[in-house]
């Protein structure tokens, strides 16, 4: 009985973000109509047969997350483990952002950054207003507002799909199975506001566990979770993931949430090839980012709306771009793909 009334709550409280995110993004749109009745929308409306796809996507992302944590891949408290300070605190600043969102997008503004941003030493691709949003990933306004972001975006599934990296990153440390917990090591690359690392956290609790990412606010944010557990806190360093400053062969897994779509072409080959140079022999590269078209050609609708509703001037690219044929480049093998919900991972291992 216990273990049923815990998964209806957490079906509940999914199905609560859900609707949640399907009223915000309602109101939103008809508040934009209202500010700018003249812009027409940038995407296109999604047919009632796409959104019944969309919702079965969903709930078997959400039922593989429950089946997750019943087999123990990570304990039932982290299907729980929802920032409801931060959004009772930040929410209202979302709506206060939207009309200088708004703006940027209509004016095409989209390198738009204040005077007090330092824009020096950052590669000119990183350097843009993602999403539109103000000063891009730059200020601590973004880093305290982007999980909330991409929780609506998502419709409350940005944390289960998250967790869709931790079974094969526990399957790829097996394979050094008389290396104590203490003496493994995990890089997680553009750690961001540092959700990612909380929860290999949660299941490794002993690991080294190392953390890097371009921004100096989103590293401020991600020390602020993390300093919540009192176990050993991650090492977070600013870095650029074209030229990570570790040493060859050092990590027994590597792993990168949400940043392949942000990439141009050819920084995508080189932040495989300095992974590759950094996992161990035997080690495990996992990513996860958006789905593709060649998986997902029945999400076509989807996957075009997306870099017109927002600015990602890589995505398009990202959604036609063979990453598995990227990663046998780099000398990664034995190569897997798994789709779940919107998102797509490549769990890829170095030769031992």
């Amino acid at each position: 009985m216990s273990d049923i009334l815990t998964k209806l709550t957490y079906q509940s409280i999914q199905q609560g973000k859900n609707y949640f995110s399907l009223a915000h993004n309602t109101l939103t749109s008809q508040l934009r109509k209202l500010v700018h009745p003249t812009l027409l929308p940038v995407s296109q409306g999604i047919p009632q047969e796409l959104i019944l796809k969309l919702q079965n996507r969903l709930n078997q992302l959400l039922e593989t997350d429950w089946q997750d944590a019943e087999i123990g891949i990570y304990p039932h408290s982290l299907l729980f483990d929802h920032p409801w300070e931060d959004f009772f605190r930040y929410y209202p600043l979302i709506w206060l952002d939207l009309p200088l969102i708004w703006e940027r997008s209509t004016r095409n503004r989209l390198q738009e950054f204040s005077p007090e941003i330092d824009q020096e030493g950052y590669p000119s691709y990183y350097v843009q207003n993602f999403h539109h949003q103000t000063n891009g990933y730059l200020s601590d306004l973004s880093a305290n507002l982007y999980d909330l972001q991409v929780e609506i975006l998502f419709g409350g599934s940005a944390d289960a799909m998250r967790r869709r990296i931790l079974a094969p990153l526990k399957r790829g440390l097996a394979k050094f199975p008389s290396l104590p917990q203490k003496q493994i090591r995990i890089l997680d690359i553009a750690c961001g506001t540092g959700r990612t690392l909380k929860m290999i956290r949660a299941v490794l609790p002993q690991a080294s566990l190392f953390g890097t990412d371009l921004s100096p606010a989103y590293l401020r944010k991600a020390n602020e979770l993390l300093s919540q557990n009192p176990v050993e806190l991650p090492q977070l360093l600013q870095a650029n993931a074209e030229e990570l400053p570790y040493l060859d062969d050092y990590f027994h897994a590597v792993t990168s949430v949400f940043l392949f779509h942000e990439l141009p072409a050819s920084v995508r080959q080189t932040v495989i090839e300095q992974c590759f140079r950094v996992t161990k022999p035997g080690g495990t590269f996992i990513i996860c980012d958006s789905i593709q078209l060649s998986d997902s050609p029945e999400m076509e609708l989807i996957i075009n709306n997306f870099p017109k509703t927002f600015h990602e001037p890589y995505y398009k690219n990202y959604t036609a771009d063979d990453l598995v044929e990227r990663l046998e480049k780099a000398g990664f093998e034995h190569i897997k793909t798994q789709i779940y919900f919107l998102s797509k991972y490549f769990i890829a291992h170095k030769p031992a």
